[in-house]
């Protein structure tokens, strides 16, 4: 009888290893939506390409793992397609961070990664990459990196700490500069959405980065959900960025913190939101970027 409980133990220990292990599981997004994206995506990209362009979509998670990340890699090889903008590739492979297989991209979209430290020598890889005139963007949890090294995280632009508005909350979001071209998919008007909106600490700052969107802290139901509560706020300048751009180097930065929940990739003016971006970072779109 004792036998036959240790087996029972073990074989419930496995079993919710497994439950908690396919937590992190990520899986192909289904055949609905697949649809949703496709019928979501623009016609037509903001700016032409200069020339053929591809970006490295980058997915690997040290720490958290958003269900959301393939389903946000398969809307942007969608979009690249659609629009004729430019074409993805997929890794999560942290030796892809080399000058060799670099000098292959015009970008590197970081998708909802997490808790990532390059050695030395990629740390090095990826500023040059940047500096030297090619694009870097950042969806969602591509803020939850680079805690060790604060070179990677002033290229980004700032460090997630926390994300008081959960998924499940709708928040208001204002538009910093109506009239910027990477805003033009809003028609000049605040909107209100469904996702986990992030805080952040140094080196965030409007004094690094060109802000063109942020939480509207003076949208009562904004501030009235759990998450607005000064008890739960980190800032207490009431500044929370969700879309900027930067220079780095010769280089340029897009970053985005919407993208937690699977719907937002297949929210048709978050897509060209998210393209007009992309653009920018790729060196297609010239559009104003300097720090106000």
């Amino acid at each position: 009888m004792k036998a036959k409980s240790i087996v029972i133990g073990l074989v419930a220990v496995l079993v919710a290893g497994g439950a908690s292990a396919a937590k992190n599981v990520l899986v192909p997004p289904t055949e609905l939506e697949i649809k949703n994206i496709e019928q979501a995506l623009p016609a037509s990209a903001p700016a032409k390409p200069t020339h053929a362009r591809k970006i490295l979509v980058f997915t690997r998670c040290e720490g958290f793992v958003h269900k959301s990340i393939t389903i946000g890699a398969k809307a942007f090889e969608m979009l690249g397609k659609k629009t004729g903008a430019f074409t993805t590739e997929e890794s999560s492979d942290m030796t892809a961070f080399s000058p060799d297989n670099l000098a292959r991209f015009d970008a590197i979209l970081f998708l909802s990664t997490t808790k990532l430290d390059p050695s030395p020598e990629q740390r090095q890889a990826l500023l040059d990459f940047a500096r030297g005139g090619k694009g870097i963007i950042g969806i969602h949890a591509a803020s939850d990196n680079f805690y060790e090294w604060e070179d990677g995280a002033k290229m980004i632009g700032g460090l997630f700490c926390g994300h008081p508005w959960t998924a499940g909350c709708t928040v208001q979001v204002k538009l910093d500069e109506p009239d910027h071209p990477l805003n033009a998919c809003f028609g000049g008007q605040s909107f209100k959405i469904k996702d986990e909106i992030y805080q952040f600490k140094d080196p965030y700052s409007r004094k690094n980065q060109r802000i063109l969107t942020s939480l509207d802290m003076d949208d009562p139901d904004t501030k009235a959900v759990k998450g607005g509560k000064p008890e739960n706020l980190v800032r207490t300048d009431g500044d929370f960025g969700i879309t900027w751009i930067k220079r780095e180097g010769a280089g340029r930065v897009f970053y985005c913190s919407l993208g937690h929940n699977s719907e937002i990739f297949w929210n048709p003016k978050v897509l060209e939101h998210y393209l007009a971006g992309i653009q920018y970072a790729l060196g297609d779109y010239a559009v104003p970027d300097e720090i106000k």
